[in-house]
């Protein structure tokens, strides 16, 4: 545990000096929001989250590109320094997730900078979408036939094995927790905060089952989103972009995945499930009911629309991490 506390402090360190130059680079890259009509993930306009955001016009994203170069870098150090056993499946599932959802969100960012947000092949959401499902269907298969994932634990059932059909769930996990993040990536310091805390209940996790190598990229994962947090407070310097918000979402489903406590993901992870599930119960009421069931949706513009100041929001959001961080450990420890 003394190691993993090192490589906390040491991503947090290696982090919070590079994002000082980083930003700067990002501002003479012009990478930044301008102030303009944005559309939602499913190319929808978002008037409501115009309303309240676009004063923000002119702070650089693009934050998750740093955190993945620095986290990949630093983990493969600490495997060789720390001479840790690692399985090369394990390792390859994480990358991929880590490094492949961040390119894919990467192309998110880019058309934010092109006039009309056409860039490249000019894709939709439902293409990106069936990407998205393309990827994490690998990411099962590799799961489930190249490290044997294929149970999963139903409280006061037991182990059920799904078969093959874990590899669509294991998919549905990762597509979901990806959406889910980048839903709550909408107010300074929400997503990153309570990924903080989602992550230092898998490190918990990963100690409990001596789980050295996902410890180590847990760990080191920590301190590089803790330095980034720092900056990404209300008002936010710099914003991790969907090229951090698709990633860390991602990686956050495939480490519940790797330590095979999946519902208590569902926990730990349980802010962002009430943001996803609030945007998919406005989006199915609107196209079946021809009404709205909410004000607005996802809940923290919800919560922007009744009034309620952003880092009131950001802050009782945390604590409601917390307590359902507390609640998944809980589940986790006693199956």
């Amino acid at each position: 545990m003394a190691q993993l506390l090192g490589l906390i402090l040491l991503s947090l360190f290696i982090t919070g000096i590079l994002l000082i130059p980083f930003i700067d680079f990002l501002y003479k890259m012009k990478l930044r929001r301008v102030k303009q009509k944005t559309v939602d993930m499913f190319d929808k306009p978002t008037p409501t989250f115009d309303k309240f955001n676009n004063w923000k016009a002119g702070t650089p994203f693009g934050g998750g590109i740093l955190i993945i170069a620095v986290v990949c870098i630093l983990t493969f150090w600490a495997y060789g320094i720390l001479e840790t056993k690692v399985n090369a499946w394990q390792l390859f599932v994480i990358m991929v997730t880590f490094i492949g959802f961040g390119l894919l969100g990467f192309y998110d960012d880019l058309k934010k900078l092109v006039p009309g947000h056409k860039v490249f092949f000019g894709l939709r959401f439902r293409h990106k979408f069936i990407i998205q499902w393309i990827l994490a269907l690998v990411i099962g298969a590799i799961l489930y036939f190249q490290l044997g994932y294929s149970y999963i634990f139903i409280w006061g059932f037991g182990l059920a094995s799904l078969g093959y059909l874990f590899i669509p769930f294991a998919a549905f996990v990762i597509v979901s927790f990806a959406n889910a993040f980048n839903i709550a990536d909408g107010l300074d310091g929400l997503a990153s905060g309570l990924l903080l805390i989602c992550l230092a209940a898998f490190l918990a996790i990963t100690s409990n089952q001596l789980d050295q190598p996902l410890g180590i990229f847990v760990a080191v994962l920590m301190g590089s989103v803790g330095a980034f947090l720092y900056f990404n407070i209300y008002k936010a310097r710099i914003w991790l972009g969907d090229v951090g918000a698709l990633s860390l979402g991602a990686v956050l489903a495939v480490i519940g995945l790797l330590t095979g406590k999946i519902i208590a993901l569902a926990f730990i992870g349980g802010v962002f499930v009430i943001e996803i599930a609030s945007s998919l119960i406005q989006i199915l009421a609107k196209k079946f009911l021809h009404r709205k069931v909410f004000l607005a949706s996802p809940f923290h513009l919800l919560l922007q629309k009744i009034g309620w100041d952003e880092p009131k929001i950001v802050m009782r959001a945390w604590l409601l991490g917390f307590l359902f961080a507390i609640l998944g450990l809980y589940i986790a420890f006693i199956n």
